[in-house]
């Protein structure tokens, strides 16, 4: 699909490196969006070898995964993180090919950064490279981020619009089932508003035996 001009650029074009050199050791959401964001990855099961895609020192899981492995941009927020097994430093936006081999993992999740990418559809279609067909891509957002460094698009979105975008992402990519969408707060609370976005991976194994990015197919709801 065609994107509206500049959709992707951002106020900090900025090398993302420089950016996030510096370690925050802080929550970016509060603790019932925390809570919201552990109760929707249990509710669906997220378990066994799974991805924390641009992760930091802290994954939300209520218990964690079997094998959780974090990828993201400061290293010693990674080292921090108590619930990983495998640590990776990796710039998406730089290099949107993850250095994972097809299959790798049974899930994957991205809490509150997904506005961050500026070449989403490319994540999203090298995610079902390396998540088994039938697995699950789990991503949790808040109205709250670093303003210089996500896209436009995203900063002109209200919360109900950001869902969709996330929504598009998936079917842009081709190899996800339709996306299912939640508002995990309550619509009235005063704390930070959480929503979940979720599709299941319809890519066909047999796509990505020689290690290939699969092409994009058309899909039906599970």
């Amino acid at each position: 699909m065609e994107w509206p001009s500049g959709f992707f650029d951002r106020v900090d074009e900025s090398s993302d490196p420089y950016f996030y050199r510096t370690p925050r050791f802080v929550t970016h959401i509060d603790d019932r969006a925390i809570a919201a964001v552990g109760d929707l990855y249990e509710q669906l099961g997220v378990d066994g070898e799974v991805l924390d895609l641009m992760s930091s020192w802290v994954s939300h899981f209520r218990r964690p995964p079997r094998r959780l492995t974090v990828l993201g941009m400061n290293r010693e927020e990674l080292d921090a993180n108590p619930q990983a097994t495998v640590r990776v430093v990796h710039d998406l936006n730089a290099h949107p090919t993850l250095p994972f081999p097809a299959d790798a993992f049974d899930a994957a999740v991205c809490c509150v950064s997904v506005d961050y990418l500026t070449a989403p559809v490319e994540v999203f279609l090298d995610l079902s490279r390396v998540v088994r067909p039938g697995g699950t891509f789990v991503c949790t957002f808040s109205n709250r981020l670093f303003p210089t460094k996500a896209v436009r698009g995203w900063l002109y979105a209200t919360d109900e619009d950001r869902s969709e975008v996330v929504a598009t992402y998936f079917r842009a990519a081709g190899t996800w089932s339709e996306p299912l969408v939640r508002r995990c707060t309550p619509l009235h609370d005063p704390g930070d508003p959480l929503f979940g976005v979720w599709a299941f991976n319809h890519r066909d194994a047999s796509a990505v035996a020689d290690g290939t990015t699969p092409e994009a197919r058309p899909l039906t709801r599970p």
